[in-house]
């Protein structure tokens, strides 16, 4: 998905009344699990033992995609003001000398009872720092460390500018820096149980895909489809369902035009859409013609060399890979077949508890592939005025650190233009 550029349409008055049943998309992933509260575990004590061999004596975000990873504290849980509830997490030596993560929460004062409602799991107990309207929150968090003064924090790479620099300068001679690659890579990395949520939450989207196609019509406009898809998405039981969709030349547009475009008889439809499934993200797009479109012989190459440099970048993600390298393989197809001035933004993201989230695939990027790496692979070509198509697929390294769909288990990628 690029990011995307919300337009508020009006509902076209030849609209269907009636939402088809898109219900029984519901059974397919009706069997995935979330994340049990084990793995929440596993993954403080895998920070803790990182923090003890960094040196650091402690990490610290607030809600969002980081700390739902490490304590299921999502920015839905406690949305962000400019009161902060930070999650900090410490090492500390059990009765073993094994490294354990120690777990704080910074809250306010007057919303204590509330900060110790959230379904943080923890099986050695949770520390709750409250601290009154009229104290510093920041030096009450560095109260929690006996060596505050010269210690190095870690703050994830969300944590907003008035916070780092609230701790700076509650502890000057303490350093405190964006947390370094070997935190980031905890989450960029995914285990087992979660590419088995990514894998079933892109699969149906795919799914929900080609059954609002079904209902798709020349005449019809943009909004419409896009209901369609929303509906679809939403009876997969998929949360925050988005869809982007462009008919024709609007296409050309990356992120649209902001008009509501009726969908002619030569025209391409593109839909970029997703949701998420205990938390974690699909992202997929389809650009197709309905059985009766007549698309002209000019689009064909089009849509062939956006497929062909769609897989040729899956066969160059390997474990050990530089991000850059799967850009270029995906580029240098498009480019040798003279449309190189028209794909003009990154091969892909990462993708997991946020639908953008790094690594990048990007020209310039050292950033090195790893087993449990997941990204989009979304090629594109943008010809404006004329024809637009992008499709794509996230994928995963695998085991053997080789590229998969997470798609792959509804039949992957597109086959044609009539078959997404």
């Amino acid at each position: 998905m690029l990011y995307l550029l919300w337009q508020t349409f009006s509902v076209d008055a030849d609209a269907p009344d009636t939402t088809p049943d898109f219900s029984y998309l519901a059974e397919h992933c009706a069997h995935i699990p979330p994340i049990p509260a084990r793995s929440f575990v596993q993954h403080q004590d895998t920070l803790a033992q990182t923090l003890h061999a960094l040196g650091a004596s402690a990490y610290i975000a607030e809600p969002g995609a980081s700390a739902a990873y490490f304590a299921n504290i999502s920015g839905s849980h406690w949305h962000l003001s400019e009161r902060p509830l930070l999650l900090i997490i410490r090492p500390a030596k059990d009765e073993h000398g094994d490294v354990r993560a120690n777990i704080s929460i910074l809250t306010p004062a007057f919303e204590e009872t509330r900060a110790k409602l959230l379904p943080v799991p923890n099986d050695a107990g949770i520390t709750y720092v409250a601290w009154p309207e009229d104290q510093s929150p920041f030096s009450r968090a560095l109260s929690l460390l006996p060596d505050a003064d010269g210690a190095q924090v870690f703050v994830d790479g969300s944590v907003r500018t008035f916070i780092t620099d609230g701790l700076q300068k509650a502890a000057p001679n303490a350093r405190v820096t964006i947390a370094p690659v070997e935190i980031r890579r905890l989450r960029e990395r995914k285990s087992f149980e979660e590419i088995e949520i990514l894998k079933c939450v892109n699969e149906v989207t795919v799914l929900a895909i080609r059954a609002a196609r079904d209902y798709m019509r020349i005449g019809m406009r943009e909004s419409e489809a896009g209901q369609l898809i929303n509906s679809a998405l939403t009876a997969a039981g998929l949360k925050d369902a988005f869809a982007l969709t462009l008919f024709g030349e609007n296409a050309a547009l990356p992120h649209g035009s902001g008009t509501n475009r009726v969908l002619g008889r030569h025209d391409f439809v593109l839909i970029d859409c997703g949701g998420t499934l205990h938390g974690y993200h699909s992202d997929v797009t389809r650009t197709f013609a309905l059985p009766q479109t007549e698309v002209p012989r000019s689009h064909f190459p089009v849509w062939r060399m956006v497929h062909k440099a769609q897989h040729r970048a899956l066969a160059a993600a390997k474990n050990g890979t530089v991000a850059a390298a799967i850009d270029r393989a995906a580029r240098s197809v498009i480019t040798k077949a003279g449309y190189g001035e028209y794909f003009t933004h990154r091969l892909g993201h990462g993708i997991g508890l946020e639908t953008h989230e790094s690594p990048y695939l990007v020209g310039g990027s050292e950033d090195i592939l790893l087993t449990g790496h997941t990204f989009s692979d979304e090629p594109g070509i943008y010809i404006e005025g004329k024809v637009g198509v992008r499709l794509e697929d996230c994928f995963y390294i695998n085991e053997d650190g080789d590229g998969r769909y997470l798609t792959a288990g509804v039949g992957g990628p597109a086959a044609s233009p009539w078959d997404p």
